[in-house]
């Protein structure tokens, strides 16, 4: 725990939550309503906007086989996979309403800040992740889901477009002075990723309309958690397989772009499709359990994930064995 700080941070605010909820809730002081859905987002990006070579965004844009992984696990696999889990557990004590929140989870998109935030931190494939985390957003708005299309894409545009074309610009025409002002862009991301934890599970354990069982709550925490650690698992050895081109990095990318879901879209979603349900409130557990798991996971797995990387590079530099060396 010494030379995890950030480890240790998770757990203090997970705690800070529990004790001061109202702090960090919608309408609370901290007012995430605007600090997490704008600025910490806007400056997610921003920040990916100053750190990034604009050649490697334009790389990753045409990276479509790193894409179309990421994409078609997100909105394919992910959810076929849930649907079949789901089919076994109707039969076991699990309220239906919960099993029907476990498939809406699955066809959400990767959120647009702690994928970025993590890969970033791991030293992933930053530019990658910028681009599946937006357009799996993008999918989203233009599907045909009753959703606020017009405002998902303003917010898009104002959140995650605009912030990276200013940093990009600042950083092409004011690179020399950026490089000597030392600006500690990696403190900046945890702290911002801290932040997004300790309002996520204030939001959490804020909510009293969740009449739950235990054994069922404690179900669906285990569950979830074996499914997101799975997929983890699966992603991270299934893209640094040898029959796929990816490199480490790109592997980092998308174990986090692939196994994150958006609670930001998922909770809005959940409230215009299923408004007036009695058991709207089953609905949207597994949504709220997944979203600070991930976020939870994801920061545990940083350091390492980081000496998975130095491993992985350090391979590639041994020289190849001869028999002639014996």
């Amino acid at each position: 725990m010494k030379n995890n700080h950030f480890c240790c941070g998770i757990l203090i605010v997970i705690l800070f939550a529990k004790l001061f909820p109202s702090i960090g809730n919608a309408g609370g002081i901290l007012k995430p309503e605007i600090t997490v859905k704008y600025i910490a987002v806007s400056v997610i990006f921003l920040n990916s906007g100053l750190t990034l070579p604009t050649e490697e965004l334009k790389t990753a844009i045409f990276q479509w086989q790193l894409h179309l992984l990421v994409q078609g696990f997100t909105f394919v696999v992910f959810p076929l996979i849930v649907y079949g889990l789901v089919s076994v557990l109707q039969y076991t004590f699990l309220h239906p309403a919960l099993l029907e929140g476990m498939t809406i989870l699955s066809t959400m998109p990767p959120p647009v800040s702690s994928a970025i935030i993590l890969t970033k931190s791991v030293g992933g494939n930053e530019a990658a992740a910028v681009f599946n985390s937006a357009f799996g957003s993008m999918l989203l708005g233009s599907s045909n889901v009753q959703v606020p299309t017009q405002k998902i894409f303003q917010q898009l545009f104002t959140t995650v477009v605009l912030p990276l074309i200013i940093g990009q610009i600042i950083r092409n025409s004011q690179y020399r002075w950026l490089q000597r002002q030392r600006i500690p862009f990696r403190t900046i991301g945890h702290v911002l990723i801290l932040f997004i934890i300790y309002t996520t599970f204030c939001a959490t354990f804020s909510r009293t309309d969740i009449q739950m069982d235990t054994l069922s709550l404690l179900s669906t925490i285990v569950l979830i958690f074996c499914l997101q650690l799975s997929f983890m698992c699966f992603l991270l050895l299934f893209s640094s397989h040898s029959m796929f081109s990816f490199t480490s990095n790109d592997s980092v990318t998308i174990t986090y772009c692939g196994t994150h879901k958006s609670l930001t879209l998922g909770i809005p979603v959940i409230e215009i499709i299923f408004e007036g349900d009695p058991n709207i409130s089953f609905l949207s557990v597994p949504l709220l359990v997944y979203n600070p798991m991930q976020i939870v996971l994801g920061g545990m797995s940083i350091s390492l994930f980081r000496q998975w990387l130095i491993d992985q590079k350090t391979k590639r530099r041994k020289p190849p064995f001869h028999w002639y060396h014996v």
